[in-house]
């Protein structure tokens, strides 16, 4: 089950059940302020208990005067001067309580003491990374299969993945021979200059290698020659390892999104962290 897009306006929204919220993804100006009435009627209209809205700084105050609250923020989001707000509206006491507070802030913790401790980012003897191409569809298709049982987005399909690189996404893959490994997106907002770095999968017998720390480096180098400036990513808030990964990045922490994403079955909370570049 795969939550559908829907435009209103000007505005994009993906919306459904298997995530059991509305994310309003881009606000078009024209739709500001009666966008925030559509999309609370949408989520009324649907029994959904969450709404979650990226939103740029013009359209904070009118969801936040209809009872949204902030639960992130990236300065500088929107063409590196614009801060973006990451708010929520939450429609169950269950939705909104984390239901791990201290593993989140444990795994915060040890992210921070591992700030900006990269170093030289180097693949395996024997790895290839390349930008992925149409060809590769199917392949990669395979991996987020073998990965994730369930996913926010139809990454397990060839022809969404295929449909997605003619947009604004840029995959890099590694490869151990004719084998795909390890798999990660760059969701580009050029309007916007900023990309979000996202659908990290490594195979399960390949984890531990620095794979997801290389595809990030590469993702950072070819963004930069787009003219990106910032970019950021929302990371599984219960897995040490992708925000361990961020923040030796020198990315920032901006927030943390409770019970926001359906990923493998379960509703999980996601940190959001951003680097200006």
């Amino acid at each position: 089950m795969i939550d559908s897009m829907e435009i209103i306006g000007e505005s994009l929204i993906q919306h459904g059940k298997a995530n059991d919220r509305a994310y309003v993804m881009k606000i078009g100006k024209n739709d500001y302020p009666g966008i925030v009435g559509d999309v609370v009627a949408l989520a009324r209209a649907n029994g959904y208990s969450k709404i979650f809205v990226k939103a740029p700084a013009f359209a904070r105050p009118a969801f936040m005067d209809s009872g949204f609250v902030e639960e992130a923020r990236v300065p500088g989001l929107f063409q590196g001067e614009e801060d973006g707000f990451f708010l929520s509206r939450f429609f169950s006491p269950e939705r909104e309580a984390e239901g791990q507070p201290d593993l989140v802030a444990e795994i915060l913790e040890a992210a921070r003491q591992k700030r900006g401790k990269t170093g030289d980012a180097k693949l395996p003897a024997g790895h290839a990374c390349r930008v992925m191409q149409k060809d590769d569809v199917e392949e990669m298709a395979r991996l987020y299969r073998q990965v994730f049982a369930s996913y926010p987005f139809p990454i397990h399909d060839p022809d969404y993945l295929a449909r997605t690189m003619d947009e604004n996404l840029s995959y890099y893959g590694i490869w151990i021979d004719s084998r795909l490994i390890a798999l990660s997106s760059a969701e580009i907002d050029f309007a916007g200059k900023n990309a979000e770095m996202t659908d990290f999968a490594t195979l399960p017998e390949c984890r531990g290698s620095g794979l997801a720390t290389y595809l990030l480096d590469q993702m950072e180098s070819g963004i930069k020659q787009s003219g990106i400036q910032t970019a950021y990513t929302i990371a599984r808030a219960y897995s040490f390892g992708m925000n361990i990964t961020f923040a030796k990045h020198g990315y920032a922490f901006g927030g943390t999104l409770v019970h926001n994403t359906q990923i493998s079955g379960n509703l999980e909370s996601m940190n959001v962290w951003y680097k200006h570049l």
